[in-house]
């Protein structure tokens, strides 16, 4: 089993900059000891593998895990194949989160067909333990491996098929339950988000800017309604119930047990997203303070 540590950064950071520049950021993460874990989102941002092997190539210390690579994004081969080579090359260093994305992104923007997803996600995980591979190691398994996974049927799913799951948007009462489905041993790696602001209305418009492309989604609202959440929580932009709950914001010294809440529900790994006001900000410093908060 891969070693994530307690603790990871989760970041669309990396593509929003010139590679140079991403580049020295991503070296001072690597010296940052309260990260073990570096996710990343694909969606329509940089190739995963691509951005997988220039992560692992620039970092010495670090993992890297897809947050997640979208199962309709390449066929089964080139996403197990991918991942064999990142294995060999880097041994013990990369996860693969998976997820089935959202029916817009794969029939609007890639002209895919979106079908039923706990169906599309077991067909896609039977197709990659059946890839065939003829580089070096040729028997080289197809793990580690996580699902993005909300409802009990897909942590079942990632029970089953995976080596644990990665749930998103979730509390940490989620966490508790979603640790009951997939028992003992299985990596649990819920995200949660934070900001580093202590004035109410001010921290809640940031997290409420980040939040507005979530609310809408299917999966993502079905998912908060199973949580407790309302319809008019979830409605005008969530309400300061749903984003207090969600989001955590203040000061360093109150944003570390939010974050360690998960891990006390029963979490192995809290994937730590430092939301800012604009999306292309790269805040090294703000990680390097959550850093040295969470143990470094």
């Amino acid at each position: 089993m891969i070693d994530l540590g307690r603790i990871g950064l989760w970041t669309f950071a990396f593509d929003r900059q010139p590679w140079p520049e991403a580049r020295a950021a991503l070296e001072e993460l690597d010296g940052m000891r309260g990260f073990g874990c570096l996710w990343f989102p694909e969606a329509t941002n940089r190739n995963a593998f691509v951005n997988a092997t220039l992560f692992l190539s620039n970092t010495s210390r670090l993992k890297v895990a897809t947050g997640i690579a979208p199962i309709h994004n390449r066929d089964a081969t080139a996403t197990a194949n991918g991942q064999r080579a990142l294995e060999a090359v880097f041994p013990h260093r990369f996860l693969l989160g998976l997820g089935v994305s959202h029916a817009w992104l794969v029939e609007d923007v890639r002209g895919g067909r979106y079908g039923p997803p706990l169906s599309a996600m077991r067909a896609y995980l039977d197709a990659l333990d059946a890839a065939p591979y003829t580089a070096y190691p040729e028997d080289a398994p197809v793990r580690p491996r996580v699902i993005a996974a909300l409802g009990p049927k897909m942590l079942a799913v990632a029970r089953d098929r995976a080596d644990g799951a990665h749930p998103y948007l979730t509390t940490p009462e989620h966490t508790a339950g979603a640790r009951a489905v997939l028992g003992a041993g299985k990596i649990l790696a819920p995200d949660q988000k934070v900001v580093l602001e202590t004035d109410p209305a001010t921290a809640r418009a940031i997290a409420r800017k980040h939040l507005a492309g979530y609310l809408g989604q299917p999966n993502y609202r079905n998912s908060l309604l199973r949580q407790g959440f309302s319809d008019d929580d979830l409605d005008g932009g969530g309400s300061d119930r749903l984003v207090d709950a969600i989001v955590a914001w203040g000061s360093i010294d109150s944003l570390v047990p939010r974050i360690e809440a998960h891990l006390d529900a029963g979490a192995s790994h809290v994937a730590v997203q430092l939301l800012t006001e604009e999306w292309t900000d790269m805040p090294v410093e703000g990680w390097r303070r959550l850093s040295d908060a969470l143990g470094g």
